[in-house]
């Protein structure tokens, strides 16, 4: 339920072990970074190409019970963006965003993070501006 509703597509493929979804719209989005925390998959992205089709990500987000944090005006990973953050069924981060400009920077300045939840913002030994994942 959580990927149908996320991508708002049935699966092409779906069998008792197995499913998969072949996806145009909306594309993802991969990167690789240094800045990571640890190794492996940091977070998955779905970029929006424009702030009404993030919006209607949102809101199948939102169906699904998954939105963990909505930013606006974040920048991060050297671009300025509008986010939904959620967390799948097996624990991966998806962020979901729209991009409206470049930044020079990686992320937001120090003193602009400090009225931010501490949890939920770039900073320098952040991968990126998701919240972070909690320990049972």
């Amino acid at each position: 339920r959580f990927y149908s509703t996320l991508f708002g597509s049935a699966p092409t493929v779906h069998k008792p072990d197995y499913a998969k979804w072949m996806l145009d719209d909306p594309r993802v989005n991969f990167a690789i970074s240094l800045r990571d925390r640890a190794a492996g998959v940091d977070h998955l992205g779905l970029q929006a190409e424009d702030g009404a089709e993030l919006e209607a990500i949102g809101e199948r987000l939102i169906a699904a019970d998954a939105v963990a944090l909505a930013e606006q005006g974040t920048t991060c990973c050297y671009a300025h963006s509008n986010k939904y953050w959620a967390e799948d069924p097996q624990g991966v981060r998806w962020e979901t965003f729209h991009t409206h400009g470049e930044a020079t920077t990686y992320s937001a300045p120090v003193a602009h993070l400090a009225s931010a939840k501490p949890d939920a913002c770039c900073g320098p030994q952040s991968a990126c501006c998701g919240p972070k994942t909690q320990a049972a």
